[in-house]
């Protein structure tokens, strides 16, 4: 593991600290995952979905969204064009 430290960047480090093991990166992109669903609740869950949903669309241009009203609130559902813009979009916005 020593020599796998040593030969990466000093900004990168992509083995487990206990075992030594790599990231398959497959395990954490699946290739079909593309569908985002976050929900929102109280009064004004429909205009923070909107606005969260035309953040990605302005970001991604391939992404669509639609704003589906819930019981409690209201739900987002946003297609990206590939799994990986999904996951950029979660962690710029700290989601789930």
């Amino acid at each position: 593991m020593k020599s796998i430290k040593d030969a990466q960047s000093s900004l990168v480090n992509d083995t487990c600290a206990e075992c030594g093991s790599y990231v398959d990166i497959g395990a954490v992109i699946e290739e079909n995952d593309t569908l985002l669903k976050v929900d929102f609740v109280g009064e004004s869950a429909t205009q923070q979905a909107q606005a969260l949903g035309e953040q990605a669309c302005t970001r991604f241009e391939d992404a669509q969204y639609q704003v589906v009203t819930t019981a409690e609130g209201a739900q987002l559902l946003v297609t990206f064009g590939c799994s990986a813009e999904k996951m950029i979009f979660q962690l710029q916005n700290s989601l789930p």
